[in-house]
């Protein structure tokens, strides 16, 4: 933890991020960000967060533009820069956007809320990996060489095994150990963590959201500060329980069906933790305990494998151990 506020250290440019694209964004005193690496949870919180700004709203009306076109990933290379602003400076709503950027990548504004969300990096990697290797040729093709700075997207390796040994042990920047091909998983959680302490950020793990969805869903709300009268709450949740995502993915977001082979079923996937139990061997598992060790101050790789109540007990015992 620091008491230095964050400041672009990187700037993240590969197959699929441009870090410079933010240079054009200009905040607004409500904006909210959704922060993750991927595969965290992230859409998951882009419609909690939609249904948390329209409460109260007919879901036609919530549901009438792609989730992706509300919410933009504005450091997402791929798609038209001056397109994306224009979208966003045009919406009166208050606005909510997404990114995958570490911390030390991403312009930091003290009147935007951020909400990070983190996910034990072995879930990730299994949800990456089918991800991964269900991408359609389109992604491939779609991997402009003009706009893009470095090697391309490689093709996704035919072991699973050869994955997670790459993807534990290489980074695709020079400053980060893990998350290879794409960017780093623990180094992105790690560099929010550092500072978890300013009152605009706020950080929910996938877990709680499995286990508590209504508690964190007001949590979130108090978060944003968003006032939730009765009923509410009850009217929100059918819309962002996982299925009831999976169902809408492709209205959400129609490009799901040309990224994926088979497209809102690959996207969600199951959503469950803990594959990683019953596919990979004690030395495939013991890469990943190094590089979180590397990477993770003690504190962080608790949260980020347990989730919030895990990490509340530990804090507990350590101030009582203090006042001891």
């Amino acid at each position: 933890m620091t008491d230095q506020l964050p400041t672009i250290v990187h700037t993240y440019q590969n197959h699929t991020l441009d870090s410079t694209r933010w240079h054009s964004y200009q905040p607004r005193p409500d904006d909210i960000i959704i922060a993750t690496a991927y595969k965290s949870g992230t859409t998951w919180m882009q419609e909690i967060v939609r249904q948390l700004i329209f409460v109260g709203q007919a879901a036609p009306q919530r549901d009438e533009a792609g989730l992706w076109d509300v919410s933009p990933w504005l450091e997402m290379r791929g798609a038209p820069l001056a397109e994306i602003m224009t979208k966003l400076e045009a919406q009166h709503h208050r606005r909510f956007i997404k990114t995958h950027l570490a911390l030390d990548g991403l312009p930091y504004f003290p009147q935007v809320k951020y909400i990070v969300v983190g996910r034990d990096a072995r879930d990730v990697a299994m949800s990456l990996w089918n991800h991964y290797a269900n991408f359609t040729e389109a992604v491939y093709e779609n991997n402009d060489p003009a706009s893009r700075v470095g090697d391309p997207l490689p093709p996704c390796p035919a072991d699973i095994h050869d994955y997670w040994r790459t993807f534990f042990t290489r980074g695709w920047f020079a400053w980060e150990r893990e998350g290879y091909p794409f960017w780093g998983n623990l180094h992105h959680t790690q560099t929010w963590w550092d500072y978890r302490h300013l009152p605009n950020l706020l950080f929910v793990h996938y877990n709680d959201l499995l286990t508590d969805l209504p508690g964190e869903i007001q949590r979130i709300a108090d978060f944003l500060q968003i006032p939730l009268a009765d009923g509410a709450l009850a009217a929100i949740l059918p819309a962002v329980h996982l299925p009831a995502m999976r169902d809408r993915a492709e209205r959400l977001d129609p490009l799901v069906k040309t990224i994926w082979k088979e497209g809102a079923k690959t996207f969600y996937f199951q959503g469950t933790n803990g594959r990683w139990k019953d596919v990979l061997s004690a030395e495939e598992l013991r890469l990943y305990d190094e590089g979180a060790s590397r990477v993770l101050s003690p504190d962080c790789r608790t949260w980020l494998e347990s989730g919030r109540v895990a990490l509340q007990c530990i804090l507990l015992h350590q101030n009582i151990d203090r006042n001891m």
